[in-house]
């Protein structure tokens, strides 16, 4: 189900600038772009270019999803960078509150997935026309009803981190299309993109920038 679009109207975070790219910790509840219809115009993408005119697009995170989102400044940077999302040359790094505690500290998640489409945007596995999609998680804490869980997506699909905590038993907290019951009861969806390494358009240097969760 979708939720009345309210934006958080913080200022913006930046976690990095320089003359090629721009990073930035991208609030929960925020578009990263624009969607469909007036209401719907306010988005980071939009925030960001109010400041920094030349700012362009390179990936994108869901609208409850919080932390690192990287910007080009130029266009070189931008097809620079968008290669490396492609051929999945960036390391991507999440922290995530989850309903119930995984009796592994550690595992590996290698499950196709696809839109579902009557119930768009939400996803579902399926083994038949799914795309390929691979998320490794390790167990950081606990408190007995839910656990900390970092994550690593070796894929870029959507909905990947939400849809393959479910498949496994541990939805995470807050989550609007996924979670039920009494997991579903926080003010936000608890995902968080804590990390990301990418190297640099301008000499290729390895460039890691962090956001701590909020949670």
């Amino acid at each position: 189900m979708e939720t009345e679009y309210d934006p958080p109207q913080a200022p913006l975070a930046i976690l990095h600038e320089d003359a090629e790219v721009l990073l930035v910790d991208k609030p929960s509840g925020l578009l990263s772009v624009p969607g469909k219809g007036p209401h719907l115009a306010d988005c980071l993408l939009g925030r960001v270019q109010q400041v920094f005119p030349d700012a362009l697009l390179v990936h994108r995170l869901d609208r409850d999803t919080s932390g690192v989102m990287i910007f080009a400044l130029t266009p070189h940077a931008q097809r620079h960078l968008g290669l490396q999302f492609e051929k999945r040359m960036t390391r991507k790094t999440y922290v995530a509150r989850v309903w119930g505690v995984p009796e592994d500290t550690s595992g590996r998640i290698d499950l196709p997935l696809i839109v579902d489409w009557p119930n768009r945007p939400r996803q579902k596995v399926c083994h038949d026309t799914g795309k390929p999609a691979l998320t490794e998680w390790k167990r950081i804490g606990d408190d007995g009803e839910t656990a900390r869980i970092r994550l690593f997506p070796k894929t870029g699909r959507s909905h990947q981190l939400r849809v393959h905590m479910l498949s496994i038993g541990h939805p995470i907290l807050g989550d609007p299309f996924y979670a039920t019951g009494p997991a579903r009861d926080y003010p936000r969806l608890m995902l968080h993109s804590e990390e990301l390494r990418f190297n640099h358009p301008q000499g290729g240097r390895s460039t890691k920038v962090r956001s701590k969760a909020p949670f």
